[in-house]
């Protein structure tokens, strides 16, 4: 009876030795699977942190600029619609032109204002202002007999640089009207259909001459011509 008892105690001491073996075991086995997860996560983690954003790269070919900001660009720069559509190659002409104004209304402005003042010495009968002179050629001096005809030489040559110096700026202000309606012609043109499709279509047609209120005698037969371009 007692060897009974002690085969039955040793059993279930086997017996619960084993399923706490088996529940320590799968609780390493959670343990194992819990921490492989973390670790997979900061990884993914990191990795996405340590990842560059990479910037989109913009297609200039199809880029299209704005008419009007091209328009207010080339209000407030001379020029600066042309910078702004990309086309580099109109510059020198923009700046060229006004280089060119300026410098004529400059140049024109002093030749007003020199003959201006020996207009004026010549017509005051001054012998301590003869700036007049630098005008005349070697050995040529102004008495009764010509004073008449340099008063009105020096004053047809004044009003004459005084008209090209006012038309310099006119002209100035035309260059940049001129350049202003380019940016913004440019611009708008940007999105013109250039292509090369260019085709004649020919197909039969009926005409109404309304020469009747009868449809059949009212109508005409033709051909009906299309140009695509």
């Amino acid at each position: 009876m007692r060897n009974r008892y002690k085969l039955l105690i040793t059993g279930w001491l086997l017996v619960a030795g084993l399923g706490m073996a088996q529940a320590q075991e799968a609780i390493e086995v959670v343990e194992r699977d819990s921490l492989s997860e973390a670790v997979n996560n900061e990884m993914s983690i990191l990795v996405d942190s340590a990842r560059i954003p990479k910037t989109p790269v913009r297609d200039m070919s199809t880029w299209r600029p704005d008419p009007k900001r091209a328009l207010w660009l080339a209000l407030v720069i001379p020029g600066g619609g042309q910078i702004y559509n990309r086309k580099y190659w109109k510059l020198p002409l923009v700046y060229g032109g006004f280089l060119g104004c300026l410098y004529a209304m400059n140049w024109n402005n002093t030749m007003y204002k020199d003959y201006s003042q020996a207009y004026l010495d010549l017509m005051d009968n001054d012998p301590g202002t003869q700036s007049y002179n630098q005008f005349l050629h070697l050995g040529t001096k102004i008495t009764e007999a010509n004073e008449a005809r340099y008063k009105k030489l020096f004053k047809q040559r004044k009003d004459r640089y005084r008209r090209w110096r006012d038309m310099s700026f006119f002209v100035m202000v035309g260059v940049y009207a001129l350049s202003v309606i380019d940016a913004y012609v440019d611009a708008e043109l940007s999105v013109f259909d250039i292509s090369k499709d260019l085709s004649l279509r020919v197909e039969p047609t009926i005409l109404d001459n309304h020469t009747s209120r009868n449809p059949l005698n009212a109508s005409a037969v033709g051909v009906q011509c299309s140009i695509n371009f």
